[in-house]
């Protein structure tokens, strides 16, 4: 009925869809605004509470935060390394009997921290080898120990060594060396009850039965270099080149060795 003209007024189905659903949408606009905030302005501050996200790219000029870094940067080189020459070596063993000697106070094969590898199936030069710690820039002995026993000591220039108090006897050190036969190995310690500790090279930093006259480490003596009777161990404070073996396997024969009737090169 009309209010005004007192007259029926007949609305079709068409007028009627229509006015219904703009009501609808009107209702609808209306109720997103109360329920959904407004877009933050890019130049307005962003609440303490909103997370950020991971995907935004970290600007060239800021630092990045220590502990991110791998443990390895952290690591310093050592100052010494053993360089060998295996077509000099004669397989004597000199070098294995001192180092057990100087650090157990037993000559033994097997607690040499040194190691000559002979095959007499293979002929010169690969029936022996030479293998000694490489005191590697990335050690993965170091990285891997759970309870930090194995770290760079810097009163001995760095030189990687086991503290056997903190050392548990669990292995991994020699799991993870990268080189056969493993540089870091196990071994029972009479002075822990016979319970296993790791052993590996620490150029003779610490040597309890070392000779007197002179100390270990980079800065001192090593037994393997001062026994061998030809010279096939040599001691430098430069970084070899880590890949490969080429820098710790090299060529020690000088012209003397020549006048022996022995190749030089």
């Amino acid at each position: 009925m009309d209010c005004q003209g007192g007259r029926d007024t007949e609305i079709s189905r068409r007028d009627f869809i229509k006015v219904t659903g703009a009501i609808v949408i009107v209702a609808g606009i209306g109720g997103c605004g109360a329920t959904e905030e407004s877009p933050t302005p890019t130049n307005a501050p962003r609440p303490t509470n909103t997370p950020v996200s991971t995907n935004t790219p970290m600007p060239t000029d800021t630092p990045v935060p220590t502990q991110v870094l791998t443990p390895q940067a952290l690591i310093p080189p050592a100052d010494g390394y053993l360089l060998v020459d295996i077509e000099k070596c004669q397989g004597c063993l000199s070098c294995m009997l001192s180092c057990s000697l100087i650090h157990e106070g037993v000559e033994s094969l097997s607690l040499s921290r040194i190691q000559i590898m002979q095959n007499s199936f293979e002929s010169f030069p690969g029936d022996l080898t030479i293998e000694q710690c490489r005191q590697c820039v990335e050690p993965a002995c170091v990285e891997v120990c759970p309870v930090d026993a194995l770290e760079p000591d810097a009163r001995f220039g760095d030189v990687r060594l086991v503290d056997r108090e903190k050392c548990i006897g669990c292995g991994l050190c020699s799991e993870a060396c990268p080189f056969t036969p493993s540089r870091a190995f196990l071994a029972p310690d009479g002075a822990y009850d016979d319970q296993a500790k790791s052993r590996k090279c620490d150029l003779c930093a610490y040597a309890p039965y070392h000779w007197d006259e002179a100390g270990g480490g980079p800065d001192g003596k090593q037994a393997c270099v001062a026994i061998c009777p030809v010279g096939a161990i040599a001691f430098t404070k430069e970084i070899p080149v880590q890949e490969g073996i080429s820098g710790y396997k090299v060529n020690l024969r000088d012209g003397s060795w020549a006048a022996l009737g022995f190749p030089t090169s």
